[in-house]
This record gives C-alpha cells, structure tokens and sequence, in this order.
C-alpha cells in the first residue's frame, strides 16, 4: 500500500513537473534582449518618395463542409459533415476568427492583402504594412521584419491589422475548440512573407510625391454605433493622397476610420475583409453599380487601418446603412450593405480629398520616434491561453508582454500608433468614473491624447505591431457587480483586456512618446 502511494505521489509530482515545463517552454522568451528604441528628428524639408504595394494573402478553401444544422459553427455530433478533398483523413478547415470559435470558412468572397506603404525623406525611411487580420502578434511582426532585405534601409516597420472578423485566425483563439488554436502555420507564414514582400515591392516603386491631406469630420456619422457607455465616437475619416509629383497620378491612398470590419456580423462563412474591401475598391477602381460606373476612383493603391475602436465601435445589425445608389436603408446584415457601407466612405474621402479644405504638402520630413513597451499579463485566461500554447508569443519578463508604440510626423500630419483596441475616450477625450466602477478612481488617462498630437492631421492607428485587445479606462473598469450604469452584467470588454492597469499604464507611454518627439 505504501509502495503504491509512493508511485502514485512520484507520478503526480512527475506530471506537475511536465505541465510547469510545458507551460515555462509556451511562455518562453523568442527573442530574448529584443528592444526597439528609435528617434530621428524632421530634417530639412525637400521631396519625399512614396512607393504602394498590395499582395494577396487569401487563403485556400479546400475541405467542405455541411452547417447540418445552421449554428455556423462545425458541430459533427449534431450531424455537421465535411468532405475531405485534401485526402488527408481530416478536416483541414480554415478557421475563422472573430464571434465564435470553431467557424470554418466555406469559400471567399473577396482577397485579403498586405497592403505596403513606404515613405523616404532621404533621411529616414518608414514603411506601413496593413493585413486583412483579425490581429497579428508582435512576435510575427519581428518576424516580418527579420524578413526585409538590408538593401532596403528601412529605418523602421510597421505592421497593423484592420481587425476584420471574418479572415483566419492568427492568433489562437478561434479554433475548433476552446482550448484548441486556430492558427495554421503555413498560413501564418505565408502572411509573414508577403507582408515582408509587399513592403520590399513598394520599396522598390518608390517616386517623388506630394502629399494631400484631409478629413471627413462627420460624414460617416449614421454608420457608427457605441454599445458600451459613455458613448463617445469620432466618425472622422483622416484620409492622405500620394500623388506622383511628375504624372500627377494617384500612387496610393490612406483612409483610417474608427469601426470595426464586422458589418457582415456573426453568420458569415465566407473570408471577406468586410467593408474596406468596398472603401478600397471605390479608392481605386470607382463606384460601380450593375456594371455602369457611377463615379471615378482615384487609381493607384488604397489602404485602409482602423483607428480607435474599443467601447465597442461598430456597425451593429441595428444600425442602418444607406445605398449610395437608390437611397435604400440597409439594416441585416449582407453583402449589399457592407458595400453600400464601403462605396460611402470612398465617396465621403473623394469628396474630403477634392475639397478647398485640403492640405496639399509637397515638401515634407519625417520625424520617427519608436519604443518597446512590457505590459503586465493580469488577465487569468490569456495567461492560461499562454500557458497552453494557444497564443504563440513570448513573455519578456514574468507575466510581461513585449509590445511597441510609434509617433512619425510628415508635414501637417501626425500619426500615432499603438497596439490595441482603444477606448476612443482615451483619444479624444469623454472618461468617465461612473457608479459601480470596480476601482474608487477619477479618470487617469488625461489629457486625450489628441490633445497634445502635433499638426492639423491626427492618425492613430490601432493595432500596430501587436495586438493586445481592449484598453479601457480604469476608472471605467467594471469586472465585478455592482455594474456601472445600471448593467445587470458586466460589460464586454475586461474579459478580453490585459488587465485595469493597462490603461493608465499605455497612457503614459503614449504621452511620453509624443511629448518628447
């Protein structure tokens, strides 16, 4: 008897020690001593050279399968089925992120890209990747850059996401089972390669450009809902032009717009990147409808990037979406409304970029300033995800992740980057320290960070080089009853934070950045 007690406590003392192994190996360091700390002052102004790319990172739909009983979610034991055209002997699906988990795509509606922007001054020379992702991790965005050929003497790389939630999923959480990643890795590394090439093709098409500037203050107001008290929201669309300085042609297009690529919402099966697949489209090729083209693009390449979207930004099936074309108010969710959606931003930013009221810029410098942040992992399930392995990314110290933030002026416009899903009242201003909040605070992350960008044109960018969910106000945090505003249950958002300090926590860094650019 004592023997076997001996053996049974060894055993268990054994697998204690394999689980801890298992979960130190997930969390482990992947580039241990990396740091980014740059700073390159604005030089004399002259021409800036701008060189646009997009390459495709759709991916392949083989295996099929059956929704046997409209759940959208693959369920064999209820009577979903597949067909393995693969030849595998499983189902080699292509999970989608965003909603729920375990959603296999069942074809494409339209390619997602890494669209590439590179910006020289001669002096400093920048580049701006976007993905067709739902999130992308900074250790992939190390990885990326690892990939950039030295020749190009890129002084810095940015890598964000539109956050659209039906692409596939690069970050682990929306696999066929709650504890089951949903990450191909040859996909990933496909994403990985093309990012790195688009920014090297657009590199390499760089010409002399001029710059024109504008924003759509409110145009796109009737498409935005908050569903999370306070409600703040800023519709504007912060739009920039490269045009050839010698052809006065359109090189490339930049739109970033508060919202999320939802506006499909939960029943899609199909990989689309919602609503900048229009706004880009109309950008470049024009509004069309049935064939007849309504109004003419602006040609070269356009990219889109969110902005701050926390609280929640987003076209909920509630909010209707006007037709351009007959006037039409489209509300459920559908294909017809997400380009109605798209045609409108292209149409409110062709306005916006062909008014008096633009900024036309045709000599400029750049001005750089870059940081590695270590933010505390205080959420107990991402750090169960990451003892898992479901998130593959690295703690750079103990329950720490290695992120990164990035300030760049150009001329009159300033551009601010960041890794999450900003509450957008820690942009423009709005917190609140409501009744029931879970720490007895007034608001901490003043002043907005609008307020102390430089220039007539504000960017932020959220999720650039990482992602790491919501950012909320502290004073705002509401994890535990009683709820804030009344709610009978908590409020979405802390479920997917790294923790209360994260914000006051970014905040600063943020500021700092800024103020000593």
């Amino acid at each position: 008897m004592k023997l076997l007690l001996k053996i049974t406590l060894m055993g268990l003392l054994g697998l204690i020690a394999l689980s801890l192994f298992f979960a130190a190996y997930n969390m482990r360091d992947r580039f241990r001593g990396y740091e980014v700390n740059i700073k390159i002052p604005a030089g004399e102004p002259g021409i800036i050279r701008a060189g646009f790319a997009a390459l495709s990172i759709t991916p392949e739909i083989r295996d099929t399968w059956i929704d046997s009983n409209g759940s959208y979610r693959f369920e064999p034991k209820d009577g979903d089925t597949y067909e393995d055209v693969t030849g595998t002997g499983r189902f080699d699906a292509v999970w989608m992120a965003g909603f729920q988990n375990s959603k296999p795509a069942q074809g494409v509606h339209d390619d997602l890209w890494a669209r590439a922007m590179v910006l020289d001054d001669g002096n400093t020379k920048v580049a701006w990747v976007v993905l067709d992702a739902i999130g992308f991790f900074g250790d992939d965005v190390i990885r990326v850059r690892q990939q950039l050929p030295e020749h190009l003497g890129i002084d810095y790389a940015i890598v964000s996401s539109t956050h659209t939630h039906s692409a596939p999923d690069l970050m682990g959480l929306w696999g066929p089972g709650q504890f089951r990643s949903g990450v191909n890795r040859e996909y990933l590394a496909l994403v990985i390669r093309q990012a790195s090439a688009a920014i090297e093709l657009a590199s390499e098409r760089s010409r002399p450009a001029h710059f024109r500037f504008a924003v759509d203050a409110d145009g796109a107001a009737s498409m935005l809902g908050d569903t999370r008290k306070p409600y703040v929201m800023n519709p504007a669309i912060r739009l920039m032009q490269a045009i050839d300085a010698e052809t006065d042609s359109t090189l490339g297009t930049l739109a970033v717009w508060d919202n999320h690529p939802e506006t499909i919402w939960n029943k899609n099966l199909l990989i689309t990147s919602d609503f900048p697949h229009y706004f880009r489209k109309g950008l470049e090729e024009g509004l069309w409808l049935d064939g007849e083209l309504k109004r003419e693009g602006f040609g070269g390449t356009a990219i889109f990037a969110i902005g701050n979207i926390g609280g929640l930004m987003t076209t909920h099936p509630s909010v209707p979406v006007e037709c351009p074309f007959t006037g039409e108010l489209l509300l459920e969710p559908s294909f017809e409304k997400v380009r109605a959606q798209g045609y409108q931003l292209a149409s409110l930013s062709m306005d916006a970029l062909g008014s008096d009221k633009s900024t036309l810029l045709t000599d400029g410098s750049i001005s750089l300033h870059a940081r590695t942040v270590h933010l505390p992992l205080g959420n107990p399930l991402f750090r169960l995800g990451a003892a898992l392995g479901l998130f593959d990314r690295g703690m750079s110290s103990w329950m720490k992740f290695r992120s990164e933030i990035a300030y760049w002026t150009l001329g009159p416009a300033s551009f601010l980057h960041h890794p999450a899903e900003l509450y957008p009242e820690i942009a423009y201003g709005g917190i609140e320290s409501p009744e029931g909040q879970d720490f007895a605070l007034p608001p901490l992350e003043v002043p907005p960070l609008k307020e102390i960008m430089h220039g007539e044109y504000r960017f932020m960018a959220g999720l650039s080089n990482d992602m790491i969910g919501y950012v909320l106000p502290k004073s705002q945090w509401d994890a535990t009853a009683p709820y804030t505003y009344g709610y009978e249950s908590r409020p979405y958002g802390e479920i997917n934070s790294l923790g209360p300090d994260t914000g006051p926590l970014l905040h600063q860094k943020l500021m700092r950045l800024i103020l000593s650019d």
